[in-house]
């Protein structure tokens, strides 16, 4: 599969709830890490997404919002995801920040060359990646 979005993660779906209109569909990272995505009833049904089945996530890496001392923070995003930057690519505005998850998947965010000042993310920084649950796009094999 050849997507543009930087974030492809691939897991295995551990639940899925069902409401009204939508449903919360958590996928398990081979590191144990747990992403949660909120998807329409209709995808739930057209991609057979079920308990134990693989699926693959897709993030934009302008969509992940990166933090330092995350510490004592609740927020309302539901995918909080700790690593250390390994490494800062910098562009004429934007850098690109990658984070790598104690399980080895790689997180790639956009932000702004000010942000990566005033966070002072460098490669063996500690930071977390910020993803809503209604930016994560699902997919499954065929």
């Amino acid at each position: 599969m050849k997507v543009s979005a930087r974030n492809v993660f691939k897991g295995i779906v551990s639940q899925v709830n069902e409401g009204a209109v939508n449903a919360e569909v958590a996928l398990t990272l081979p590191g144990g890490e747990a992403l949660v995505a909120v998807v329409t009833l209709a995808s739930v049904k057209s991609l057979g997404l079920a308990v134990g089945k693989q699926a693959v996530a897709l993030v934009k890496a302008p969509w992940v919002v990166l933090m330092t001392d995350a510490g004592g923070y609740r927020l309302s995003a539901r995918n909080c995801l700790q690593g250390q930057v390994v490494r800062v690519s910098d562009g004429a505005v934007n850098a690109e920040v990658v984070l790598r998850l104690a399980g080895g998947d790689e997180v790639f965010a956009i932000v702004t060359r000010d942000a990566v000042e005033e966070l002072g993310l460098a490669p063996g920084v500690t930071a977390t990646a910020v993803i809503k649950a209604s930016h994560i796009i699902l997919g499954v094999a065929d």
